[in-house]
């Protein structure tokens, strides 16, 4: 029997979650390389049995999601900072992505040292921590309160059409 219908259903709510996730990304100024906007992807895949369904994006793109807590500030997420601060190297290859500079005693920007700019924001992160921004999991969250009825809905119509083969297979016989 294929699950053509329920298949349709699926490959819908995945195009739903990614794309408002890449919307959220982006509405709030996540999506500066667009490392992590690209690399979210969907997979519907209809096995003998059953239909497996999977969303795949860069590892960081979770932390983001769900957010870390800091030694000094805590969120509540599975992920926290202990003993080991973030790396300064993407930190300060973020910094001059988005022209983050410091500035003097009299106000003028120093030359660029964006190694001195990733220390200090990895330090802030290591106490402060990150911000859940949810991302990925309030569409997949919306989305989800939609799926059950409209899923038990193709999939009747799935098992109708199987039905009306079979009993258009037998009359043939």
């Amino acid at each position: 029997m294929r699950l053509t219908k329920t298949q349709e259903a699926l490959e819908a709510f995945k195009s739903f979650v990614i794309q408002q996730a890449r919307t959220r990304l982006s509405k709030g100024r996540k999506n500066v390389s667009k490392e992590l906007y690209n690399s979210l992807k969907g997979n519907v895949k209809e096995m003998p049995n059953s239909i497996l369904l999977e969303f795949e994006m860069e590892e960081y793109g979770l932390y983001q999601d769900k957010g870390v807590s800091g030694v000094e500030k805590k969120y509540n997420t599975p992920f926290s900072y202990k003993s080991k601060m973030p790396p300064i190297k993407p930190l300060a290859q973020w910094a001059k992505a988005r022209n983050i500079r410091l500035r003097d005693a009299e106000g003028k920007f120093k030359k660029g040292n964006y190694n001195t700019i990733g220390y200090l924001i990895s330090r802030s992160i290591y106490k402060k921590g990150i911000k859940p921004s949810l991302f990925f999991t309030k569409p997949f969250e919306q989305a989800f309160k939609k799926l059950p009825d409209e899923l038990v809905e193709k999939f009747g119509l799935d098992v109708e059409d199987f039905l009306a083969y079979t009993l258009k297979q037998d009359r043939l016989r």
